[in-house]
């Protein structure tokens, strides 16, 4: 048995390839939208990729099971558990084998078993592996969203994103069960997730690859709570924010992605384009670095770094599905990498793009402060110190005073922020805030500075803030 590990860290996302050289067959596990890393590792492998499945249906990327489906005229195999709303609906089109728990099939030699593990979505199913060459027992456990090290997925996306009330509550207990179910199998099995650190789909992901269901059983807190209703609790309690983009990709990986080859392709746009766009009030993100936006930027754009892991993540926060993007960027870099970290979260309605070179004498600027002018500010009576960092975070930590607005929900309180005075974006590492500070300025704010600083150095700041 062959397996391969893939690993996006724009999406912190994990998918596999497991093949079996004897028959020359591959199966492709969870794969995103951008299939070339599949079709490059099984042409390396001398595989053909001839299954391809998914443990659910995801909100946190596009699916790429059509995509590889349509390149390799692989079999597909999906998801019939849980409820009515949440079936593939073009499982139909791929005429892709619908599956339920206890099933099994063949990769060569390799036997997958599917074991049905409801509560972070109904549907949710994991993969055990059997290398049947060598072995009458399973090796490993492909999880997907239902166990990470060190975590189990969230059962709120489907209420908090996605808008179906009453549904987290259930799926807090049926993650219980989920998790009973598992402690009944060898301690030795490796456990093979679908996301690491960063991932929003859990609150406390590790950053190890992989691990063995022993290891998880001794130290995740998930295997540690004595009761149904302790997990349930403890489970819902301090999730981050679910991000606004996550209820567009359950509706695009149900009803399944449009294929990129008919998509339009976005085209370099002049100035007359750029005015036009700002009046009808599209979105246009200036994807330059952090300094080179603060020196000068276009009224009316936002600040989203394409050299961040979190690209997509930021501009899922603020995209608007029904109208077009745009985007800024410096003259020589290039638009497709760009694409596809857009393409990952369903933007497919990509506008167009502008040089850098059209910002003129009339730009904007964003002051940026250092921790020793960011405590001067704050001690001025007219400051207003606005940490746009998690919830999370700032129970943690903040500052005295400190108003707290999630960086992705601020155009919702626009209209509580002041006009006067001086607004101190800061978040822990100076992107967020900016992303933040860059927002307000688009809605006419031009009282706003951004501390550029880590949590680690503005929380120095304490002792003598806490005398002011």
């Amino acid at each position: 048995m062959l397996l391969r590990y893939f690993y996006d860290k724009r999406l912190a996302q994990a998918s596999y390839m497991i093949g079996c050289p004897d028959c020359g067959e591959a199966l492709i596990i969870d794969p995103i939208r951008n299939i070339e890393p599949y079709l490059k590792a099984a042409k390396e492998e001398g595989l053909r990729i001839a299954h391809i499945t998914e443990t659910h249906i995801h909100a946190d990327f596009v699916s790429g099971v059509p995509e590889l489906a349509a390149a390799t005229g692989a079999q597909v195999y999906l998801s019939d558990m849980g409820d009515a709303d949440w079936k593939y609906a073009y499982a139909g089109a791929l005429k892709a084998r619908l599956l339920h728990d206890g099933d099994n099939w063949m990769v060569g030699k390799v036997r997958v078993e599917v074991i049905h593990t409801p509560g972070h979505t109904p549907e949710h199913l994991c993969f055990m592996i059997t290398d049947t060459a060598g072995a009458n027992k399973p090796m490993g456990i492909f999880t997907g969203d239902f166990l990470f090290v060190g975590d189990v997925g969230r059962p709120d996306l489907l209420e908090e994103a996605a808008g179906i009330a009453n549904t987290k509550e259930l799926g807090a207990r049926q993650q219980y069960h989920s998790v009973q179910r598992f402690k009944d199998y060898p301690d030795y099995l490796q456990i093979w997730p679908g996301h690491g650190a960063g991932s929003a789909c859990g609150k406390a992901l590790g950053a190890i690859p992989s691990t063995t269901l022993g290891y998880e059983k001794m130290f995740n807190p998930a295997f540690q709570q004595p009761t149904e209703d302790q997990f349930a609790i403890w489970l819902l309690t301090d999730q981050p924010e679910a991000p606004r983009y996550f209820a567009q990709m359950k509706k695009v990986n149900k009803e399944g992605a449009a294929l990129i080859k008919t998509l339009r392709e976005p085209q370099p746009l002049n100035q007359l384009a750029l005015d036009k766009v700002l009046e009808a009030g599209d979105l246009v993100v200036d994807v330059r670095r952090l300094n080179a936006f603060a020196r000068a930027h276009v009224a009316g754009a936002i600040s989203i770094p394409a050299s961040s892991n979190s690209f997509s993540t930021y501009v899922g926060w603020f995209v608007d599905y029904q109208r077009p993007l745009y985007l800024i960027l410096e003259p020589d870099a290039l638009i497709q990498p760009l694409l596809e970290a857009l393409y990952d979260i369903g933007v497919d309605n990509v506008g167009g793009y502008f040089s850098s070179e059209l910002i003129g004498k009339d730009a904007q600027t964003l002051r940026t402060i250092s921790v020793e002018q960011f405590a001067e500010l704050a001690a001025k009576p007219d400051t207003l110190l606005l940490d746009v960092r998690g919830s999370g975070e700032f129970a943690e930590v903040h500052l005295p005073n400190a108003r707290h607005i999630f960086y992705g929900t601020l155009p919702r309180y626009l209209d509580q922020l002041p006009r006067t005075g001086t607004i101190v974006t800061y978040c822990a590492s100076g992107v967020r805030s900016q992303i933040a500070a860059s927002v307000l300025q688009k809605h006419g704010f031009d009282n706003v500075v951004n501390l550029k600083a880590t949590t680690e150095q503005w929380s120095a700041l304490l002792p003598s803030l806490a005398q002011a």
